[in-house]
């Protein structure tokens, strides 16, 4: 169990400032916090291997392979401005 001076420790650690009123409220809300975790710890929990997600995450990518490059032609033929063989773009620097 958590003490009310213990939050109120905790919150000059933190440099809070906090009310009576808001010191007993997160007190009783960290005592019900601990008590879930007690309740938790009842648990059987041998044989239960550690999870990273709740539920079970796949690779929504596909296989890399390795293909044509896009060629010079293809690469300017939907450019607004083009010089040769590059992209024409507004000065940025004067």
């Amino acid at each position: 169990m958590i003490s009310r001076q213990e939050v109120e420790y905790v919150a000059h650690l933190a440099r809070l400032e906090i009310d009576d009123a808001h010191k007993d409220k997160f007190t009783a809300q960290l005592n019900d916090i601990l008590l879930y975790i007690d309740k938790l710890n009842e648990l059987d929990t041998k044989g239960i291997e550690p999870l990273s997600h709740a539920i079970a995450v796949t690779n929504a990518f596909r296989e890399d392979g390795v293909l044509d490059s896009l060629g010079t032609a293809e690469a300017l033929a939907n450019a607004p401005d083009a010089r040769g063989e590059f992209f024409r773009v507004p000065k940025v620097i004067e």
